[in-house]
């Protein structure tokens, strides 16, 4: 099989200045630390940590006719099933 022509630097655009200097240093503080800040503050990656009592993860098995119409309801159909639940069992949000 032919190898493929690289397409090259033209594929990562316009460069950011015209001098490569100009590009930070990456001490050696940094790749200790692994952290990026922005204006003094750590910027982390990934979802943010939930609130004091986060949900939990469980298997629940419905019948399909119930999970069908849940699914149906488009984004959110879990939470809607959470609030259902919570309606029934006459609960308070916490």
């Amino acid at each position: 099989m032919p190898r493929k022509k690289s397409a090259g630097p033209r594929s990562f655009g316009e460069p950011l200045t015209d001098d490569p200097d100009d590009a930070p240093e990456l001490l050696d503080e940094f790749f200790r630390t692994g952290e990026i800040r922005v204006d003094g503050k750590i910027v982390r990656r990934g979802r943010p940590p939930l609130g004091t009592q986060p949900k939990s993860s469980v298997t629940l098995r419905l019948d399909a006719d119930v999970l069908d119409a849940y699914r149906a309801l488009g984004r959110g159909w879990q939470s809607q099933i959470n609030a259902d639940l919570r309606r029934v069992r006459k609960l308070k949000k916490a």
